[in-house]
């Protein structure tokens, strides 16, 4: 699959609700438990931290089909100063399609520039999804 994977802007913020709501409501691959607005969306990449990392997969036509941010693990300390918490969506008809493998190779390597030297994420176990 051809795919370029750029940064993130703020009139992405439809296609990734578009990605993310479905794997919400599904109940599958994700922490997170209620659907976003396109509002809510484009105001988390107005406000996303300056040493943050946010991509976009987008495919041969200029659809977005994946997205993936990593930024700070925690703030209240630089203890975790040097530790990335990322979090990986692919839309749920392109899986397993390798667009997962190539946001993560684009940010392991931004965050690393930006001085990351750990990444954390969740883990959700999927039982019964196909």
């Amino acid at each position: 699959m051809n795919l370029v994977i750029r940064g993130a802007r703020l009139d992405d913020a439809g296609a990734l609700v578009r990605i993310l709501n479905p794997i919400i409501e599904a109940g599958v691959y994700t922490v997170l438990d209620t659907p976003l607005t396109v509002e809510y969306e484009r105001d988390y990449i107005a406000n996303f931290p300056p040493r943050g990392v946010f991509h976009v997969a987008e495919d041969q036509d200029q659809r977005i089909v994946g997205f993936e941010s990593g930024e700070p693990y925690a703030t209240y300390t630089h203890a975790f100063d040097h530790v990335a918490v990322i979090g990986t969506f692919v839309d749920l008809k392109e899986r397993r399609r390798g667009i997962g493998t190539r946001l993560f190779e684009a940010t392991l390597e931004a965050a690393r520039r930006k001085g990351y030297e750990k990444i954390r994420t969740y883990a959700v176990a999927i039982t019964g999804y196909t």
